[in-house]
């Protein structure tokens, strides 16, 4: 049997909530850390978009085999241990980068970061709430939502400002990252375990990927839209790089990972927004901002404005931001107990296939069409997916259990 509740009580001056989720952003800072970096990467070893866009996409493999394999596994092992080897594996992932002299290591590199992002994705969700004292699960609720948003926004904002005005652009961003994630470390043995068995240990077993009968109807709109979104924050982490450079005509690093940035703050913003408008509302709502945003950004490139651009990546984010928070609220009220975890797993199996999928195939178009047609393409599949959706959620609402 687990407890949690008890250990909340005992923690006496140990780290609470806020630096749970501190190590939380760390460890999601490293997988957006190479966003900005793409284009040097590009000019240092001579691949093709496709390939960049593959290079990212096998993040989200790891993401995803860790979320199915052991998504569950910190319910058996206890938080502190999942925490420190999802740390270790996104240092891994660092020295990867760090030490790259060719693709092989940034597929490997990339990996492992994925790997560390679907291990961090519930057990650093989990730590968070676990230590919040009574009161404040609002709070920490939306800690580390913060966390996992902020994370992912301050990668390439630190990694393209490093980039852009310090030396060594393809490694002091990696070099500052092991940094932190040593602070990170320590910082977490130092958190109190709120995971305790009373009596044997359970087995160690594969979460795997299921959806309840009883969900399905509420699962299969809500995970639509949490797909569309992430599909727009993989474009704008894998993709946006190009976009800017080669459409827009902005080099600048810093600028590059200034946006991606806004994208993952907007992305916060949107989800702080549907607690106060509710889930029922929010889901249409999100879909509704996030075409907007879509629009806009299919606008500043036939236009070739980076002041759209910018105004399309906020409004899609918070769109993205709604939408994704009431979608998940939506699916894990409808769940039953028993298979609630599974359940939100799958949601992000399938959110995760958004980040990847649709990126490659931008990828796959820009060879043969350009960076401008290809992102015109997506933008305008993803505003007939997500108009598709808002209409089936204002029509058809899911239902919450109460």
């Amino acid at each position: 049997m687990i407890s949690g509740v008890a250990e909340r009580h005992r923690q006496g001056s140990r780290p609470g909530y806020k630096a749970a989720a501190g190590v939380f952003a760390v460890g999601m800072m490293g997988t957006t850390l190479p966003t900005p970096l793409y284009g040097l990467y590009r000019q240092e070893f001579g691949f093709s978009e496709l390939i960049v866009t593959v290079v990212f996409a096998v993040y989200a493999v790891g993401v995803i085999t860790a979320l199915l394999i052991a998504g569950g596994f910190s319910d058996v092992l206890g938080r502190r241990p999942v925490l420190l080897g999802a740390l270790a594996l996104s240092a891994l992932s660092a020295v990867c980068f760090l030490t790259a002299g060719g693709l092989p290591l940034l597929y490997v590199g990339r990996v492992l970061s994925g790997f560390s992002a679907g291990l961090l994705s519930g057990t650093g969700t989990a730590t968070v709430l676990d230590l919040a004292p009574p009161g404040r699960r609002a709070r920490a609720g939306l800690a580390a939502t913060a966390a996992n948003m902020g994370g992912l926004g301050l990668g390439p904002l630190v990694s393209g400002l490093l980039a852009q005005y310090a030396p060594w652009p393809l490694e002091l961003p990696f070099i500052v990252h092991l940094t932190l994630l040593a602070i990170a470390t320590t910082v977490t043995w130092l958190l109190t375990e709120t995971v305790h068995h009373f009596g044997p240990r359970p087995p160690l077993r594969p979460q795997g990927m299921k959806v309840p009968p009883e969900v399905r109807g509420v699962f299969a709109p809500c995970s639509l839209a949490a797909f569309a979104g992430f599909s727009l924050l993989g474009l704008f982490t894998a993709v946006a790089p190009a976009f800017l450079a080669q459409t827009l005509g902005e080099r600048n690093l810093a600028v590059i990972g200034a946006v991606v940035f806004c994208v993952f703050g907007a992305s916060t913003c949107g989800q702080v927004l549907m607690g106060r408008v509710g889930a029922r509302r929010a889901l249409p709502l999100g879909c509704l901002v996030l075409v907007v945003g879509l629009l806009l950004i299919a606008a500043s490139l036939l236009l070739t404005s980076f002041p759209v651009l910018l105004v399309g990546a906020v409004t899609g984010g918070v769109g993205q931001g709604m939408a994704f928070r009431a979608g998940l609220a939506a699916v894990g009220s409808a769940a039953p107990q028993e298979h609630r975890g599974t359940t939100i797993s799958a949601f992000f199996v399938v959110a995760y296939v958004g980040i990847s999928l649709p990126v490659v195939g931008v990828g796959a178009l820009t060879e043969a069409l350009g960076v401008r047609d290809a992102g015109l393409v997506f933008t305008a599949c993803a505003v007939v997916l997500v108009a598709a959706v808002g209409v089936h959620v204002r029509l058809h609402p899911p239902q919450e259990r109460a």
